[in-house]
């Protein structure tokens, strides 16, 4: 399989909408589009899965690794993968060991630069200069191969772009200005690709503006292991039965975490929000998501009542982000609106105006935990705009090494058998391995 990766200058620069372009030209020359993300991010990818149908591989050296990114590239499928980066492509949360450029150079994938061309042409050609010459400064090994101008006209503006570069920075295309190729924003990002992909009619707009024999030219096969290991995907005899909420308000799940899961158990999906009580189970996995959206469904939700009896029973209970705020007493909106949740954990969570924690995000595990040993390390992100209030005898699974968590030195609020953390973490994190085990 060969890759490249769509790289941004910056933040909001169109750098969705051109993996999606780039994916649906590909798509239309018969090739096989396998999507995956650099970084923490559930949102950007699930776009990818609208337009390609296929889920999009999580790309993160904080979460994975770099052989455990290097092998979750090699598990995906298809003739060509487009990588879509986070941020610009030095960005990396202050560390640039997190950035585009490390994930691209790690996979030794050629770089796809993308440019606001709105107010520029030949500061187009100097930005991108710009950026692939930094890579000598930064000490990366990183390949801008060349770039994709976005709400770029065609005509004389094409063209004094075009004319611009320089000789070996490969002119790809350009992404029209038009409206249909907006996606929505809300808090956390861009709105989910199941609630507003962009048209099938605004990409082919969008991919005939593309080159895609160069694009496809450009790239090439990715420096992953030749026999990645999927010892940790062998099913396994006597599986538990975990129930794992899958709804509007529970969705972020990162791909390889599906998998894990599904290895190591008999996952039992349920849906709170549409009015699903609690199946027969040995575990409960709730993901992040917007519970602040379904507050009403949720509070009504016969699941959360049953879980919080399961809950007091000892049912093993693991609850990330949205998982927590649903696990807790309560959730009060931005409007001032409070609702019941399932009680199982001593706190209030409240939503707030803006991001209350963004980072990636390390975690030591104070006693023997659900996701972790006793002082074990633990790497996740957190992303959320909601905080919660905690009794003063609460008692916590982690102290925070970097990160916010729950109260700036801890995370992973903890009662009976129930663990709920504002951290996501990855499968090769090797948490959900010991969750599964704590199962049996």
């Amino acid at each position: 399989m060969k890759g490249l990766v769509v790289a941004g200058t910056a933040s909001s620069v169109g750098k969705t909408v051109t993996t999606l372009a780039v994916c649906r030209a590909l798509q239309r020359e018969g090739r096989t589009v396998q999507p995956a993300k650099a970084g923490p991010d559930f949102i950007d990818p699930s776009h990818h899965t609208a337009t390609t149908w296929r889920a999009s591989r999580t790309l993160d050296p904080w979460l994975q690794g770099e052989r455990g990114l290097r092998e979750n590239y090699a598990r995906g499928a298809g003739d060509v993968c487009v990588v879509e980066g986070m941020m610009g492509l030095y960005d990396g949360a202050g560390d640039p060991d997190t950035s585009t450029a490390r994930v691209a150079e790690l996979l030794d994938l050629p770089v796809v630069l993308v440019v606001d061309a709105s107010a520029g042409m030949e500061s187009v050609a100097a930005t991108a200069l710009g950026f692939q010459r930094y890579t000598e400064h930064t000490g990366h090994d990183v390949d801008v191969a060349g770039v994709v101008a976005t709400r770029a006209h065609g005509g004389r503006h094409e063209q004094g772009i075009v004319n611009a570069l320089p000789d070996d920075l490969t002119y790809f295309g350009r992404i029209p200005p038009r409206d249909d190729l907006t996606i929505p924003e809300r808090h956390l990002g861009l709105v989910l690709g199941e609630e507003s992909s962009l048209t099938p009619d605004a990409l082919d707009a969008a991919a005939d503006c593309l080159d895609v024999d160069r694009l496809l030219d450009v790239a090439r096969e990715a420096d992953v292991p030749d026999d990645p290991s999927d010892s940790d995907l062998a099913q396994i005899a006597d599986a538990p039965r975990i129930a794992v909420a899958d709804d509007a308000a529970f969705r972020f799940v990162y791909p390889a975490v599906r998998e894990r899961l599904r290895a190591r158990a008999t996952v039992v999906p349920f849906a709170p929000t549409a009015g699903d009580d609690l199946p027969e189970c040995d575990g409960v996995y709730l993901p992040g998501g917007y519970p602040e959206l379904h507050t009403e469904a949720l509070e009504s939700s016969p699941a959360l009542a049953t879980l919080a009896d399961r809950a007091s029973e000892g049912l093993p209970v693991l609850g990330e982000c949205g998982g927590l705020m649903a696990l807790a007493e309560s959730l009060t909106t931005t409007e001032g609106e409070t609702f019941e949740m399932a009680g199982v954990l001593p706190a209030s969570v409240r939503m707030a105006d803006r991001y209350r924690a963004l980072d990636h995000v390390e975690l030591v595990a104070r006693d023997g935990t659900l996701t972790a040993g006793p002082g074990e390390t633990l790497r996740g992100h957190e992303f959320h705009y909601s905080e919660a209030s905690v009794a003063d005898d609460a008692r916590f699974a982690f102290d925070v090494e970097r990160g916010t968590g729950i109260d700036g030195d801890h995370d992973g609020l903890t009662e009976y058998r129930t663990l709920g953390t504002y951290a996501h973490v990855h499968a090769a994190s090797g948490a959900f391995d010991r969750f599964v085990s704590e199962l049996s």
